[in-house]
């Protein structure tokens, strides 16, 4: 049979990379990068480029299964495996209430375009406040500070737009994201090229010599941990030295005077020896910063994942706010979004509650972080009797075995439910735990649009696919679980564009539609487009603020709490040499950081043959002189304590 070629993106992570897809028999047999897309340019990354493996994997789950014994799983058809899970369900919460089912969707559920929406709004129905996503064990931080900060109507500057950029911790040449002002994760090699060619200055802050910091004008080797030290550092020359955007600060902030004194201590030479960054260098960093005109200051998962994340990520949107890096009334919006538009003004919006609020868990009296509970809390939360125990948990392309912290506690947890209910492709850590698990389609077998990454394109750019191929087997999409659950319960599932109907089952296009009421492009229209798009008929300018009576809306510079931990941060011990952190400064050796690995995406992938060879456990690097310092060789087993 001919091969024939087919449009369609990857959903392998988040960067979604357009894809010509080769399909022979029914069965995918190749895929490449779309050249002529207009945002990827043909860009593809290793993992993506093993979608035929994952799909056509010999060892794919491709029919759900149930546990019928220690061990022991038999097949079972998805509409009767939904039947008995809505029956498990509704028994558990007529006898213990709605907050004992939670639902926990990792970082796979992202790239399925309305898995999120859906069970978000399944919670909603069913009255349960017990709704976790991997992102408040990843970044919360970043939600945290902009609520704490405030958020600017009119956009920030974008960083191809920017003639200076300071990237925090991030490598999106190897991590493919940079949603916040960060060299594009949609081709990043091309967009960092092309942004230094016509002039960017990039500062790069990173504890190791990654692959952007060698492309970096400046780069800041900073102690691991001592982020905010930094930011704090440059914060104070920039107000010290008056190379702030004194109008916009006087007309749409308040708090600076206050930050002024918070961040006084952090003296170039204090900051040099503390974050082993050259006191030269911290000065040359803040005045490059601050000179612009147009720039953008970022921060990955890294500084989120150490100390004092929150202060760090405020300390990040105060260096874009004192140096007045926003769009302003009448230039134009880059990116106004195709799928989900949101109005640009330029204006303040304030900041708001959006965290510790709503409903609080029974573990150190946590709120909610953005809607979602804490989900550091939910193995506790499983563990812990009483009213509002979890008691069943769905969980959503995610392994929370080896994904959440505390393992011994988690597989507790897990082995103790009443009923754990997980989605995976294959038999994953958790998946040999549960009592049910759904066989799903992978991305290649689905329609999706993106949703996801709608508002991180440089342009107003959408894509929505079909299905590739048809799927073999008996399988479900993520969002069906929800759907398929509250249509035998009775519940409703209310997206943005009201109410959706579950009888007769609703098509993808269908739910697409509810959750994406009011887009700038028809989603027939781009239904019928095949690939990828720039709208450049789209065109939306910042616009006025809004009139208002009394006192106009500000950004908050230093917000309770954010003065107190930056003299928290002073306080603290330091060693010159050692790799502890405050009270441990002279404790331990070594810090440990995180990073990210380009062949793997948390941990999926380990079981495709390509990036199997490229390794298949998270090493811990560790410099050639300090092995050779502790008289480590070749072969010596070595154990981390922390």
């Amino acid at each position: 049979m001919a091969v024939t070629t087919r449009k369609s993106y990857c959903r392998f992570c988040h960067a979604y990379c357009a894809l010509q897809v080769d399909v022979e028999d029914g069965r995918v047999k190749a895929v490449r990068g779309d050249a002529d897309d207009p945002i990827y340019g043909g860009y593809t990354c290793v993992k993506g480029r093993q979608l035929p493996e994952q799909t056509n994997h010999p060892e794919r789950i491709r029919q759900s299964q149930k546990r019928v014994g220690e061990g022991r799983f038999e097949p079972i058809a998805s509409e009767q495996a939904l039947d008995e899970i809505a029956e498990r369900v509704g028994a558990i919460v007529a006898e213990h209430g709605p907050r004992a089912v939670a639902t926990y969707n990792g970082t796979h559920a992202f790239q399925n375009s309305v898995q999120l929406a859906v069970s978000k709004a399944w919670h909603q129905g069913l009255g349960s406040p017990s709704y976790y996503t991997s992102v408040t064990i990843d970044q919360p931080a970043k939600f945290i500070s902009m609520a704490r900060h405030g958020v600017w109507g009119g956009g920030g500057h974008s960083f191809e737009s920017s003639d200076v950029a300071l990237v925090v911790g991030n490598n999106p040449l190897v991590s493919v994201y940079s949603p916040y002002g960060g060299p594009s994760p949609f081709n990043p090699f091309k967009s960092l090229r092309d942004a230094q060619r016509r002039g960017l200055s990039l500062i790069c802050v990173d504890p190791r010599k990654t692959e952007l910091a060698r492309r970096a004008d400046l780069h800041l080797q900073v102690k691991p941990g001592e982020d905010p030290t930094l930011l704090a550092g440059l914060l104070r020359v920039i107000l010290e030295e008056e190379r702030h955007d004194a109008d916009f600060c006087a007309e749409h902030t308040q708090g600076l005077e206050a930050l002024r004194r918070a961040v006084a201590p952090f003296t170039p030479d204090y900051v040099a020896r503390r974050t082993g960054v050259p006191e030269a260098l911290v000065v040359e960093a803040a005045r490059r910063f601050a000179a612009g005109p147009r720039g953008v200051a970022t921060a990955g998962t890294g500084p989120d994942m150490a100390p004092h994340p929150n202060l760090t990520e405020h300390l990040v949107l105060c260096l874009n706010t004192v140096c007045g890096r926003v769009n302003r009334e009448g230039e134009a919006v880059p990116n106004p979004s195709v799928l989900a538009p949101v109005s640009r003004r330029a204006e303040a919006t304030p900041p708001w509650p959006a965290f510790g609020v709503g409903p609080r868990s029974r573990v150190r009296e946590l709120g909610e972080i953005f809607g979602e509970m804490p989900t550091a809390s939910l193995a506790d939360e499983i563990l812990t009797p009483g009213e509002g125990q979890v008691r069943a948990l769905l969980c959503v392309g995610g392994n929370p075995a080896v994904a959440w912290p505390n393992q011994p506690k988690v597989l507790r947890a897990l082995e103790s439910l009443e009923l754990f209910v997980t989605i995976d492709v294959r038999w994953s850590a958790s998946a040999q735990r549960a009592d049910y698990v759904l066989a799903p389609k992978v991305c290649l077998e689905r329609p999706d649009a993106t949703v996801l990454t709608d508002s991180w394109y440089s342009a107003p750019y959408a894509h929505y696919t079909e299905a590739a191929v048809e799927p073999e087997g008996d399988l479900i999409e993520e969002w069906e679980l929800f759907t398929g659950l509250a249509q035998r319960l009775g519940t409703p599932i209310r997206l943005e564009g009201g109410e959706l109907a579950l009888d007769p089952k609703p098509s993808k296009h269908d739910v697409l539609e509810k959750a994406l009421p009011r887009p700038r492009v028809p989603l027939e229209t781009l239904r019928a487009k095949e690939g990828g798009a720039v709208w450049r008929d789209i065109a939306v300018q910042v616009g006025p603020p809004r009139e208002r009576d009394g006192e106009r809306p500000r950004l908050e510079l230093a917000p309770e709490g954010i003065p107190e931990e930056l003299g928290t941060v002073r306080a603290e011990p330091f060693a010159a040499t050692g790799g502890g952190y405050g009270e441990d400064a002279e404790r331990y050796s070594h810090r440990l950081i995180s990073r990210r690995l380009l062949h793997v995406y948390n941990s999926s992938g380990r079981d495709l043959k390509a990036l199997r060879a490229r390794g298949t456990t998270n090493p811990a690097f560790m410099h050639p002189d300090d092995l050779t310092d502790l008289g480590l060789v070749d072969g010596d087993l070595v154990e981390l304590r922390s």
